[in-house]
Parts: C-alpha cells; structure tokens; sequence
C-alpha cells in the first residue's frame, strides 16, 4: 500500500482550488464597480461569490510572498481570504479606486497578522514600528550589504533612519529575528539531565525569609497601631489616608476639602503627626528598629 496515499489526498483539494482560482476570468472596471453595488446595496451574496471569486489569485500571489516565514501556504490562503471578504464589506464603489487595489491592502494585512501571532510563541510585533521592522528588516540589511551576524552601530543607524524607526527598535528586532524558540524543559546539552528551566532564577523570597518578613510586617503594624493612640482624631485621619492606605493615597487638596481647610493646612498638620509620630515610636522601641518605618508608610 502507498503511505503516501493519504497525504497525496489531502493535498489535491488545495491544489484543484488553486488551479481553480488562477483560472478565474479578471474583472474589468464597470464589472467590479456593477457587483460591488449590488452587493451593497441589495446584499446579493450572488453578486459577492462574484466578486470575491474573480480575485483568488490576488489571495494566493499575495499569499505566496509569505511562504518563508514556514507557516502552511494554506492556511496564509485561508487568512488571505478573510482579509478579502472584509475588502468587500468595506468597499465603497463610489470611490474612484479599483476594488483589486483597495483588496490587496486588506488581503496582505490579514496575512501579516496571521504571520505575527504564529511565527513564534512570543508576540513578536505589535507595534508599527515592529511589524515594520519584523517584515523588512532582513530586506534591508540585504539591500545595504549588511550580511553579517551582528550589526554595527553605523548599520543600525541607517536602517533605522531608511525605515524611520527608533534604533532601540533595530537592536531588539535583529536579535529576536536571530534567536529561535525553545522549550525550557529542552536539555542544555547532550550529556546531563540539566534543562533552561534550571537555570532560571526564583525571583520569589525564600520560605523562611517570607515567613520573616510577614511576621516583623505584623509586628510593625501593631507598633504603629499602637503609637497612633498619641495623635489627635484628625492627624489620625489625615495620617491613615494619607501613609496607611492600602489603595492610592489620598490628594491634600481632596482632604482639605473634606476637613474644610486649606491643602496647605493639611500638610502641616500632616508633617507634625509624623513627627510626633516618629517620636512616640522611637521613646518606646528605639530609633534603629523604627528607622525608616514612618516614611515607608
């Protein structure tokens, strides 16, 4: 039995649709502009088949331009044909512009949408000036004599100001196009059992030094609770909303008009409560445990 039955099967669907597609008849001017009214103005799904039907073979020379990037020339057919319906939802046959010119647009921002979210696991643009540089930059470096594995800062220099974009972007945009993807769990090397994710550093605080930090965190709470007792109701306040909230702290002019007194006046009285404050804490626990403590919040 030939194993590659099954392939050859699935592959001649696509190959009679494009075969198809490149037969088609093109549309002249007055054909283009008679279908796109009917389908905008009496919604004849007929009139649209036509339409669409006729630039195929615009979907698959566009699409065809992107095979390099390694992704399967059906599927970029496929987004290919998203981004020519929407140029036919879009259309206004008013305009004096032919529908293929107006199509092309859409059919090649489809596909280059497509091309970015899977060439890589990671979202390689999503800028302008990314998708920019993603898509022209290798052409550059070509048309510049550039060939090497690095580029110089002269370089770099002139293919920014050639695609008007900043140099840090060059920089970031070389050195992705460069690396490839790969997989944490993938082994370092050929002997060993030692993988990326290893090597990867645990920006989290250990254990016993989380357990430390929540309990002296407690621990300065209560010290504060309990000197806040030497404040008088509206330092507490002001104190409160403006070091002890867990949220944005609060505006001085936003306290002053709900105390009915000046920003101003709020800020001094705020600089005395944490001076007595700091005081009261330093008379009970001594300055080198709460040094630090009052100005945190």
């Amino acid at each position: 039995m030939d194993s590659s039955g099954p392939a050859r099967r699935s592959a001649d669907p696509d190959r009679r649709f494009l075969r198809r597609a490149m037969d088609e008849k093109l549309l002249e001017r007055d054909e283009e502009q008679a279908l796109a009214r009917r389908w905008k103005d009496q919604r004849d799904e007929a009139a649209l088949h036509n339409l669409t039907q006729a630039y195929m073979r615009l979907v698959i020379s566009v699409a065809s331009r992107f095979r390099k990037y390694g992704l399967p020339f059906a599927d970029l057919v496929q987004e290919g044909n998203v981004g020519l319906m929407e140029a036919a939802a879009r259309f206004e046959p008013d305009r004096d512009v032919r529908f293929s010119t107006y199509a092309a647009w859409w059919i090649r921002s489809s596909i280059q949408d497509y091309v970015l979210r899977n060439w890589s696991i990671v979202r390689t643009g999503t800028t302008s000036a990314q998708k920019t540089l993603f898509f022209n930059l290798r052409r550059v470096r070509a048309m510049i004599d550039d060939v090497g594995a690095t580029m110089s800062p002269e370089q770099r220099t002139r293919i920014a100001t050639l695609l008007r974009v900043k140099e840090s972007d060059v920089e970031a945009m070389s050195s992705r196009l460069a690396a490839s993807d790969r997989s944490l769990n993938a082994p370092m090397g050929e002997d060993g059992d030692a993988t990326w994710m290893d090597f990867l550093p645990d920006e989290q605080p250990a254990p016993e030094d989380d357990v430390m930090l929540r309990h002296d965190s407690a621990k300065r709470v209560g010290w504060v609770r309990d000197a806040m007792q030497v404040l008088t109701e509206r330092e507490q306040l002001i104190i409160r909303e403006r070091k002890l909230n867990d949220d944005e702290a609060v505006t001085l002019e936003a306290l002053g008009e709900r105390l009915g007194i000046s920003k101003e006046r709020v800020r001094q009285i705020e600089h005395q409560a944490l001076g007595k404050l700091s005081k009261a804490l330093k008379s009970r626990f001594g300055a080198d445990e709460v040094d630090g403590l009052i100005a945190d919040g």
